[in-house]
């Protein structure tokens, strides 16, 4: 979060129009126009690149203010922040057409990678990235591996073979590959000078340099790697650094590519055999083409990293380099098996070790994810068995860390990337979905839309009922994991509490033996194949409802919801259907009570329970004896009016005997009579606070569905249009206005006249309310001359000028 002051720094920005920018740009020309430009041109500059930085839109400047900056980027004479904050402005503006940038007469590397940085910023209109790379590669290949700032041009070409790989031919590749071999396996294990100013007090021996060290103090007596310490660094030492950076992206943009790569059978047999093995070891390292032995040379430094990743570090930021180079080193060691196999027997046993003592280690459980990932892609070709690693990993990493934002967002991304290679272990990651839904859980924003593209994956028939359970508590589960981290002795990464809620009067209850076992469940680590109700646990945890993170979290469910009945409706079939259906029905009233959540899930699940009966029609009759028991109550009306709506409109739409043959004159009746039940008492009964008003839709609904019920025994026909004009008349009335508003009481008595008006003609309101399959084809919609339409003229011209000779 920013602070007081940068908050108001960046409203400034935002709100400065475009004339005071004239100005102020006409200010900054100014200043770039003297000879010595001084601290008032870099506070200009610095405002100038805060104000193009701080909206989404691109700020206009003047033109002559864009030429100045772009000379005065590649002016070899300009101070270096000024050059700094040039092209940072004029990244700003990318991408720009009025750019003029050469960098034909520019000598140091370090200006070269600022002009490049802008021009590979602009896209490739005129192959720039090409001539960037090109040009990059000319200054690299005049220089000798310890000349001095090359390391300016690494990123530079790093982004070229990102953006552009088939750019750069093969002399180039292998130029670069020699290039890296030299900076990491030989560059210098001394410090470097340091950089003094001379005088009377500097003698020799405070000069020379001496040898770089471990993290834990001791003296390196290996080759030098991007965990060596030491007060100073050379320049190759600077560039060992950075080799190992793009080292991976590298080796994947030069590595076997194409037609000419051995096959996945072709690699399975070559790990199997003999000379895989003995080759590793009998091949002269100078004499392998310069692709391979970059690839020995790496295996070589992720090997030592993976050494130097078991010392113990005096800091705690060599501690936290430690855990981020030994997840790189992992994925290293991945990508070299993948393209030689030869690494793989000897990368198992180094992994296998790595594994057993970071399974007790919590603070380095980020590498966990690479090693699991490396066992999946090359466990069955080396005979390993991953199962007891995944389980390891989905069991105990999501229960104890899942408050790292890092640690959670990693593992997601692990699972979904992963996916194709889980094979016959994917049904561990179904049945760690609990698991799982506490990294979720614990931070919805985020993470929403990574689990959204998960949920097809995790969810199948036998554990849909469970994870719609699941998702429908899940701001319980934040509120229970915030409770369990309160109660808990000390972490090694507490979050920040949120101070709105300081001293719960939940965290005594939660001890009592009554909750336990409800706390356990909702915390479980695996799909237990059982749901609990979780009422009592809802109303202990009520006091955390207004916590930010549980309020957030509420917020995602509805996202998530729609993905979960988007991915069961594929395969779902009667019967899970009507287990889905019986949820619905069943969670409307026992929901966390967040502010504002049940309303959202509500109008969620009312969509799609008119998805999944579209889908299964017959569930209305499976499910009649539910459907009655959800209609024949009043109670909260308002709040269930979208699911009250959405069941009315399934009755009325599908308990018809062409949907099901089941389907008899008495469970019509029935649900006809408990429907005008329903509607009798809230449309005569006042509101109150017991009996809030009910919605007009929900009105008009219960309306037309009585109506097709009626269409549907014509037994019904006269009670229905008794109700009807009754209605008509109350619709009419200043009571009904003053409830729902004149607006909504007039739509309320079209609604009553057009469903009078079609049931005076029974067989054709049958026709009209309950059409069959061919009939609900869109053409009988927009064609005239069809068979709807035109019954629907017939009947408003029969009813208007001949009402007496009409029934009723």
């Amino acid at each position: 979060m920013f602070t007081a002051g940068a908050e108001s720094l960046l409203h400034q920005a935002r709100e400065i129009q475009d004339q005071e920018l004239q100005k102020f740009c006409s200010r900054v020309v100014k200043l770039l126009q003297k000879d010595d430009p001084g601290p008032d041109a870099v506070d200009a500059l610095q405002r100038l690149f805060l104000i193009v930085s701080a909206t989404k839109y691109k700020r206009k400047l003047e033109k002559t203010c864009v030429d100045l900056l772009q000379t005065t980027l590649c002016s070899p004479k300009c101070p270096e922040q000024l050059q700094f904050l040039c092209a940072a402005i004029l990244r700003e503006r990318s991408p720009a057409d009025n750019l003029s940038l050469s960098w034909d007469h520019i000598q140091s590397s370090q200006q070269l990678s600022l002009v490049a940085s802008v021009l590979l910023a602009q896209g490739d209109k005129k192959e720039e990235v090409r001539s960037v790379g090109q040009h990059a590669f000319r200054v690299l290949e005049s220089r000798q591996p310890e000349g001095p700032s090359l390391r300016h041009l690494l990123p530079v070409v790093s982004k070229v073979t990102h953006l552009a790989p088939h750019t750069l031919h093969e002399d180039q590749t292998n130029l670069l590959s020699k290039r890296l071999v030299d900076w990491l396996r030989y560059a210098s294990v001394q410090q470097g000078v340091a950089h003094t100013s001379g005088g009377f007090f500097s003698t020799p021996r405070a000069r020379q340099p001496g040898p770089v060290t471990e993290v834990d103090g001791a003296v390196a007596t290996d080759f030098f790697t991007v965990l060596s310490t030491g007060q100073h660094f050379t320049e190759d030492q600077w560039l060992n650094v950075q080799a190992f950076s793009m080292l991976r992206a590298w080796l994947v943009h030069s590595g076997p590519q194409g037609p000419s790569a051995p096959d996945t059978d072709d690699k399975s047999e070559l790990e199997g055999s003999t000379l895989s093995v003995l080759s590793a070891t009998s091949t002269a390292s100078h004499l392998l083409p310069p692709q391979e032995r970059l690839r020995e040379k790496a295996f070589e430094y992720c090997q030592r990293l993976v050494e130097q990743s078991t010392r113990r570090a005096l800091r705690k930021g060599d501690a936290d380099l430690q855990k981020a180079c030994l997840v790189e080193a992992v994925l290293v060691l991945d990508t070299l098996c993948r393209q030689d196999p030869t690494f793989l027997y000897r990368t198992l046993s180094c992994l296998k070790a790595l594994h057993a003592r970071l399974c007790g280690d919590p603070a380095r459980a980020r590498a966990l994810l690479p090693i699991a990932q490396f066992f999946l892609s090359h466990g069955e070709a080396a005979a390993v068995d991953s199962e007891a690693i995944l389980q390891h990993l989905f069991t105990r990493v999501p229960c104890e860390l899942f408050h790292s934002p890092m640690l959670a967002f990693e593992f997601v991304r692990f699972c979904g990337d992963s996916l194709p290679l889980f094979g016959r272990n994917l049904d561990i990651l179904k049945r760690s979905f609990p698991n799982l839904f506490k990294l979720l859980a614990w931070n919805s924003p985020p993470l929403t839309s990574e689990f959204v593209a998960l949920l097809p994956s995790l969810v199948d028939a036998g554990s849909a009922v469970e994870m719609l359970h699941a998702l429908l508590d899940l701001p319980c589960l934040t509120a229970a994991l915030d409770l369990q981290l309160r109660l808990s002795p000390a972490a090694s990464e507490r979050p920040l509490w949120d101070t709105s809620l300081r001293n719960p009067s939940c965290l005594e209850a939660s001890r009592d033996p009554e909750f336990q076992a409800l706390l356990q469940h909702l915390l479980r680590a695996e799909a237990s194949g059982t749901v609990q109700r979780l009422a009592p646990l809802h109303k202990l945890l009520q006091p955390m409802t207004g916590c930010a993170r549980v309020v957030q979290c509420a917020e995602a469910v509805p996202t998530l919801l729609q993905a979960f009945f988007s991915a069961v409706t594929q395969f779902a079939d009667g019967a899970l259907t009507n287990q889905l259906v019986l949820v619905l029905l069943e969670r409307r009233d026992s929901l966390y009570q967040v502010p504002q959540y049940e309303d959202r899930v509500h109008r969620v699940l009312s969509s799609q329970l008119l998805a999944l009966c579209a889908l299964h029609p017959s569930l209305v009759v499976d499910l009649a004896k539910e459907l009655l028991e959800f209609v024949g109550s009043v109670s909260s009306v308002q709040s269930r009016g979208a699911m009250l709506a959405a069941v009315a409109w399934a009755v009325g739409e599908y308990l018809s005997v062409s949907w099901d043959r089941r389907c008899t004159v008495e469970q019509i009746t029935r649900f006809f009579e408990a429907l005008e039940a329903l509607l009798f008492e809230v449309t005569q009964s006042r509101p109150s606070a017991a009996l809030p008003k009910c919605p007009p839709q929900v009105i008009a609904v219960l309306m037309t569905t009585l109506t097709k019920l009626a269409s549907r025994s014509q037994d019904l026909i006269p009670r229905v249009s008794l109700f009807l004009s009754k209605m008509r008349t109350l619709a009419q009335s200043p009571a009904l206005s003053s409830v729902h508003g004149e607006e909504d009481a007039g739509a309320i008595c079209t609604r009553a006249t057009e469903l009078l008006t079609l049931l005076k003609m029974p067989s054709v309101a049958q026709f009209v309310l309950t059409p069959s399959a061919e009939v609900s084809e869109p053409r009988y919609h927009r064609d005239a001359n069809t068979a709807l339409p035109l019954a629907l003229r017939t009947v408003s011209r029969l009813v208007e000028k001949e009402a007496g000779l009409l029934p009723g």
